[in-house]
C-alpha cells in the first residue's frame, strides 16, 4: 500500500520531507523561486548572486554550514508557503520578528549556527503560519 497525503497530515511535515529529500541544486532552485536570488545569497552567506546560480546548476556547492542554512531556510519557506503567498514569505524572512528579539529571520539564519538557531526560527515560522 502506498501512503498518501491527507488533509489530516501534520502541518509542516511535507516541507520537512521535501527539504530532506531534495538534492542541493533542487533545493536552491526552489528556494530561489520562493525567496528571490538576493535573499538566498544573503542567507547562504555570499556577497553576490552568482554562487546561487552555480549552486542551483550543481556547478558548485556551498560549505556544509551554509548548505544546512539553505536546507533549513527551504523547510521554513515551504512551511510558510503552505498558507501564504510568496511575497508574504519573502517579507517574513526580511522583517523584524518579535519572536526573534526583533531581528529578521534571514539575519538570524545567516549569522547563527543552524543547529542552534533553527528551532527558534522554526518556532517563529510556525507561530506566524498557524497562529497568525
Amino acid at each position: 500500500m502506498v501512503p498518501t497525503t491527507t488533509t489530516t497530515q501534520k502541518p509542516g511535515l511535507r516541507a520537512h520531507d521535501d527539504a530532506m529529500r531534495a538534492t542541493l541544486p533542487e533545493l536552491v532552485t526552489r528556494l530561489r523561486d520562493m525567496l528571490g536570488v538576493r535573499l538566498v545569497a544573503y542567507i547562504g552567506n555570499v556577497k553576490s548572486t552568482r554562487p546561487v546560480g552555480e549552486w542551483a546548476s550543481g556547478a558548485r556547492n556551498p560549505g556544509e554550514m551554509d548548505a544546512d542554512r539553505l536546507r533549513l531556510a527551504y523547510q521554513i519557506a515551504a512551511l510558510l508557503r503552505e498558507r501564504n503567498e510568496a511575497v508574504t514569505v519573502q517579507s517574513w524572512f526580511k522583517g523584524m520578528n518579535p519572536a526573534l528579539n526583533d531581528v529578521s529571520p534571514a539575519r538570524v539564519l545567516r549569522e547563527g549556527d543552524p543547529a542552534e538557531v533553527g528551532p527558534n526560527v522554526m518556532a517563529a515560522a510556525k507561530a506566524f503560519a498557524y497562529i497568525g
